[in-house]
This record gives C-alpha cells, structure tokens and sequence, in this order.
C-alpha cells in the first residue's frame, strides 16, 4: 500500500467502531485487515468530497452503514465457498471492497455503470494490493462472463425480480444470487421471475445500527 506510510488514524472513534463492531459480528481481525479496512474508509472519505461516492459523509456513519454492514454478510459468504464472485452495482465497493479485504483468496469482480466509482475502485485495488480484485465498467447486461460466477451478490442495486432478470447470465443452473435487503422483501419476491427459488434467508444484526438487514440466497434451477 504505497500510501501506508503518510496515512494517519484519521479518526481514533472509528477504529474503535471497527474493533467493537467486528468482535460483535464474530470477527477477530488481523492487523492488515483492520488497517486496509479503516483506510479504505479514510479514501472514502476523502474522494467523496470531490466524486460524491456516497451520500454518507461523516466517517463514523460511514464505518456503521457501510462497512460493517458490508462485514455481515462475510461469514455466511465464506460458508458457501465461492471462488469466483461478482458485486453487481458496487458503487464505490460494497461490498467488493470489504469482501476483497476479508476474503483475499477468493476472486472478486466488481461491477459498476459509474465511471468515478469504477476510478476509485481502481485506485483503491492498486492502492490495497487487492491482486484478487477486477473491475468492470459496463452494464451487467453487456457482461458476458467466459466462466459463470459461482456467486452474484448485491448490496443496493435493483429488485429482486430486476437483479435476477438482469444478471441471470452470470450463473450457471445451480449458481446462487444473494441480495443484501433491509427489510424482508415479502413482496419483491412475490414477484420473482420462474427458474429460481429461495434457498435460505437469514437476519442481520449490524452492530450500532438499528434497522432491519437480510441476506436472501436464490439459487438459478433452470437455464
């Protein structure tokens, strides 16, 4: 990380969030993964002043609603054992980014349509040494993989019926989609296309945040 050593801690509250947060989801962090994930918060920060990355400015929201609500869902990820997955709509990486950091020996594509997102999506995989990383620019429609993804994960980038229409490409039959939703999305999924059902929903708790949180997995029965 060439800037390592000019970065300082930009804020001693948010390194406290990230060891308090992460020991309550069950994560007992390495120092490089707690060092990669409040810097990557730091470069958040900082680009969002010129890239308007995110509508969440303060640092400290940004470590409860982004990061750590992007560290839920690692345990049930890493349960499937995907070695290649796809964050669909990452915006600025997430999850990708945090996925990347926790998970380096899985292999990470991160999809966006934005061109200032993909930019620093970029600087921060070269910036972190995240060499299981790729970034894609495009419409996921455009996105014909030469290998389908074991896994399609997204954080806040359509409905369920618009994410599995729209990237039902990326998997073969048997592959899994997992939309991260707030509350339980009963009535999106009332509308879900054929070829796909509901194999497991599980109920988050994101430490320091009081809302609702869902991972849904689906899994692609047909062609």
């Amino acid at each position: 990380m060439s800037e390592q050593k000019t970065m300082t801690p930009f804020n001693a509250k948010c390194a406290t969030l990230l060891s308090q947060g992460s020991q309550q989801l069950g994560w007992q962090l390495t120092a490089r993964q707690e060092e990669l994930l409040l810097a990557y918060t730091e470069q958040l920060m900082k680009w969002n002043k010129a890239y308007n990355l995110t509508a969440i400015r303060e640092p400290e929201q940004m470590l409860k609603l982004h990061i750590l609500d992007s560290l839920s869902v690692v345990k049930s990820l890493l349960d499937k054992q995907p070695q290649h997955l796809i964050d669909v709509g990452t915006g600025p990486g997430l999850p990708g980014i945090v996925l990347a950091i926790m998970l380096p020996q899985i292999n990470i594509d991160l999809l966006d349509t934005n061109g200032k997102k993909t930019r620093f999506l970029t600087h921060c995989k070269h910036l972190f040494n995240l060499d299981n990383v790729t970034v894609l620019n495009k419409r996921v429609e455009q996105h014909q993989p030469t290998k389908p993804y074991d896994l399609v994960i997204s954080r806040a980038f359509a409905s369920i019926s618009d994410m599995l229409t729209g990237c039902a490409q990326l998997v073969a039959t048997g592959g899994v989609f997992t939309p991260m939703k707030g509350q339980y999305p009963e009535q999106e999924l009332a509308l879900m296309p054929d070829g796909f059902e509901v194999i497991d929903s599980l109920s988050l708790t994101v430490p320091f945040v009081d809302a609702e949180r869902h991972l849904l997995t689906i899994r692609k029965i047909t062609k």
